[in-house]
């Protein structure tokens, strides 16, 4: 059985150390966003770069646990996709986080 959701793209992920990152393409079927006010994202999963198979599958949002964030609706994203990137090479998180207003 396939569930199809609308889920906003992970239009890019420049995580290349991410075990879901294919030529800057998030592979995971979905991920999940942050908590809190820390937009990170809790899907990384380092230390294994390459380890999903080639396939045109392109990441959604799934879950955004980021209530700060003016694109959270109900624990959803609204906006129309997301990057994804690091801080300070450290710290990988979602781009596309705005602070609510």
């Amino acid at each position: 059985m396939n569930v199809t959701i609308a889920m906003p793209p992970v239009s890019s992920c420049a995580v290349t150390n991410c075990a879901y990152n294919k030529t800057s393409s998030c592979r995971a079927r979905a991920i999940t966003v942050g908590d809190g006010n820390n937009p990170g994202c809790d899907t990384f999963l380092g230390n294994a770069a390459g380890q999903t198979r080639e396939s045109n599958r392109i990441a959604g949002v799934g879950a955004c646990k980021v209530a700060s964030c003016k694109f959270n609706d109900d624990l959803e994203c609204g906006a129309e996709s997301i990057d994804v990137g690091a801080t300070d090479g450290i710290n990988i998180r979602c781009m596309t986080y705005v602070p609510r207003p």
